[in-house]
């Protein structure tokens, strides 16, 4: 909600109230995404090193100066510099509140049966409901004349209560450190003859390191979700241009994106609750792709009908329903593939790599905008279609007929 108050509207403030050209607001919002999304192996690898806990309200503090340095920003240089910074902090907290999600579903699924994925569908769920709610207080604070800079004032109160919240309910000891102490305890070690401290951690980061990036399980998951995420990133790119032909402006993108934020809000828990307990998380992961193929395959078969916008609700809701089903399964299956130690480390990852995907996919693909609608529609269908098949080489994974399953790392 924090995130949304802000950033929808931060290209206009940038183009129409500080003056800039279009290629410095472009470059502006792609260092924004470059300094989240490839960054977040490093909050991973951070999150491994120190514990969840120190990371997210470390994230959180940062947040909170970015968007109230962005507020009073009137020059080219201190807008980029709050921008980086606002995006450093999601690198941050995200993989580590990311990655204790997924550890505490994990251990919620062994003490009671619950699947996992109904925890990360959850939290799925909060995500999209802020993503709904956050663009319509950043619109109440401009009707009401506060400006740009109330909204980034209410995005810092947001994380305020964000940084409070987690400081109040983080467990305050890193579950993986306390095992590895246990378990040493046990072993009777003695730590007066074990090598010193830092080439403990250095060892340990770089083993770590060597563990995640060649493990072919984890990496060929980064790949599957990649295909996803290039898709995704169509509605940025392919749906506004469908949209402006099929209208003539660009006026109603808005409903497409609350109509696909409604529906996680609404959809997400009851969706993930039916699939979890009736198909394995890579079933769900090859479904959820081949949903979304589906839904660019339909557009131009299907009737442009009122206003010419149903062939772009279907594509919505079509991707849409592929995310609720893929994105819980792909997270749920993160812990089978790699050792809890290095859980933090392999939650960044897995965006930072598709991260770098999108980058790359998002060029390709723009190049695609001037070709036949037939054929730039069947090439976007063939993206996660490819993921799919990718995902079909996975281990089924915990809930699946083979519960045993699971890869070693490396």
């Amino acid at each position: 909600m924090g995130f949304y108050a802000v950033l929808p509207y931060l290209a206009t403030h940038l183009g129409s109230g500080l003056g800039m050209a279009g290629w410095l607001v472009g470059l502006v919002l792609g260092l924004r995404t470059f300094s989240q999304q490839g960054l977040f192996v490093v909050g991973g690898a951070l999150t491994d090193r120190y514990g969840p806990r120190p990371v997210v309200l470390a994230g959180c503090a940062l947040r909170i100066t970015g968007f109230g340095w962005l507020a009073i920003a009137g020059s080219t240089a201190t807008v980029i510099a709050a921008v980086l910074l606002i995006g450093f902090a999601a690198a941050l907290f995200s993989p580590a509140v990311e990655s204790e999600a997924a550890r505490e579903a994990v251990r919620h699924e062994r003490d009671t049966g619950t699947p996992r994925a109904h925890v990360l569908a959850l939290f799925s769920a909060a995500g999209q409901a802020g993503a709904f709610i956050g663009p319509l207080l950043g619109s109440l604070l401009l009707l009401l004349g506060g400006g740009f800079r109330a909204a980034c004032l209410a995005g810092a109160v947001v994380f305020v209560g964000v940084l409070a919240g987690h400081a109040r309910l983080m467990p305050r000891a890193d579950p993986v450190r306390k095992r590895k102490r246990e378990r040493e305890r046990e072993r009777g070690e003695d730590r007066a003859q074990a090598p010193d401290t830092a080439t403990r951690t250095a060892q340990r980061g770089r083993s770590s390191w060597r563990a995640v990036f060649t493990n072919r399980p984890f990496l060929l998951l980064c790949l599957a979700y990649s295909g996803y995420l290039v898709s995704y990133n169509q509605l940025y790119l392919s749906l506004p241009v469908e949209v402006e032909r099929a209208t003539g402006s660009g006026a109603a993108l808005g409903w497409l994106f609350a109509l696909s934020s409604l529906l996680v809000a609404v959809a997400q828990v009851p969706l993930t609750r039916f699939s979890a307990r009736r198909i394995a998380p890579r079933t769900a992961l090859v479904t959820g792709l081949a949903v979304v193929a589906a839904g660019f395959a339909a557009v131009p078969l299907t009737p442009a009908g009122p206003g010419g916008l149903l062939p772009g609700a279907v594509l919505v809701v079509l991707l849409t329903l592929g995310q609720m089903l893929l994105v819980p399964a792909a997270r749920g299956l993160v812990p089978d593939l790699v050792e809890d130690r290095q859980l933090g480390l392999a939650t960044g990852a897995l965006s930072s790599v598709s991260g770098i995907a999108v980058l790359a996919g998002s060029a390709a693909t723009g190049a695609l905008l001037d070709a036949p609608a037939s054929v730039r529609w069947a090439v976007l269908a063939a993206v996660p279609l490819a993921g799919a098949a990718l995902a079909f080489t996975l281990p089924v994974g915990r809930g699946g007929k083979d519960q045993g399953t699971r890869a070693v790392a490396g």
